[in-house]
């Protein structure tokens, strides 16, 4: 099983139409794409998390309950339902901004050990880290996690506008990455805490990093590849990194660390690569995820 613990929110996607500006609204936040991915990619998957006891809070609840194996979502009466607004530009590519203040997503209930040790893998979602409560909590889940004899998970998903400023963001970051054991981030992300910083410290870590059109690149125990990803025409990058993630995590679920090699990680991080993609041909980050067959035929015609 797949534990994804953190933020679930709902993403306003903007869209002009016959001259007139609106926002859809979708179900989003990291961990919770994450989680619904997983699901889609054949694995099982459990989210924890919660929501306002509001409008958008009922919606993601009801939403969480169709699309994860077991979604563990609490209704907060005291706080509202974080919002991002999404907007696009001509090629797709989206940019963020937060309506996230002492909303109900920053207050997390410790999950019961009856579900983490359940779990294989514990994927922790990074919005958290803005706030001590927070940041505080996913240490001590990444703690506990570890004396469970879990995997810890980690995507950086750097998002500057929660942040006072990218030097408090790096250092809280650097925390969460030296508890984890398999990183994710983005190729802007790798070059915000450089390269020496990523081979020295995270030399024990599984670290994979996308690159957007151009694929991913992993590195794991001195070694490392770059895989190329399959070309789609691409509407909405919303979520593709989610996707991504999912699938990798999806495929590493069950497969123990001795087993990292590195024809297996070609082949994890191939399928992860083709999950993104496919996702970007349309709106929405859970809305748009594939199917497993989608994915496994199109990684076949591409041979990934």
């Amino acid at each position: 099983m797949i534990l994804c613990v953190g933020e679930i929110l709902a993403d306003m996607i903007g869209k002009t139409e016959n001259g007139v500006f609106s926002y859809e609204r979708r179900a989003g936040g990291a961990p919770f794409n994450v989680a619904c991915g997983v699901k889609k990619f054949g694995a099982y998957s459990a989210f924890f998390g919660t929501v306002g006891d509001d409008l958008i809070g009922k919606f993601l609840y009801d939403f969480a309950g169709e699309h994860v194996d077991e979604a563990h979502v609490r209704l907060d009466r005291a706080h509202n339902t974080t919002l991002a607004f999404v907007e696009l530009d001509e090629r797709g590519d989206r940019s963020f901004c937060f309506y996230r203040k002492d909303t109900a997503d920053a207050y997390l209930e410790a999950v019961p050990p009856s579900i983490l040790e359940r779990a294989n893998i514990v994927h922790i979602g990074s919005l958290m880290l803005s706030e001590k409560r927070g940041a505080d909590y996913a240490a001590d889940l990444a703690k506990r996690a570890h004396k469970c004899g879990k995997i810890v998970s980690f995507d950086v998903n750097y998002r500057e506008d929660i942040f006072p400023d990218r030097a408090a963001a790096v250092a809280l970051y650097k925390t969460m990455l030296e508890l984890s054991d398999i990183v994710k981030l983005s190729e802007e992300e790798y070059a915000a805490f450089g390269e020496e910083f990523v081979q020295k410290t995270l030399k024990e870590k599984l670290v994979c990093v996308t690159l957007g059109e151009k694929g991913c690149m992993w590195l794991y125990h001195g070694a490392s590849n770059s895989l190329p990803t399959i070309p789609v025409k691409t509407v909405d990058t919303t979520g593709a990194g989610d996707a991504f993630y999912a699938g990798a995590l999806s495929q590493l679920d069950g497969l123990p660390k001795e087993k990292w090699t590195r024809e297996n990680l070609n082949r994890v991080f191939a399928f992860a690569n083709v999950c993104g993609a496919l996702t970007t041909r349309s709106r929405g980050a859970i809305d748009a995820l594939p199917s497993l067959a989608e994915v496994t035929s199109a990684a076949a015609k591409s041979g990934a």
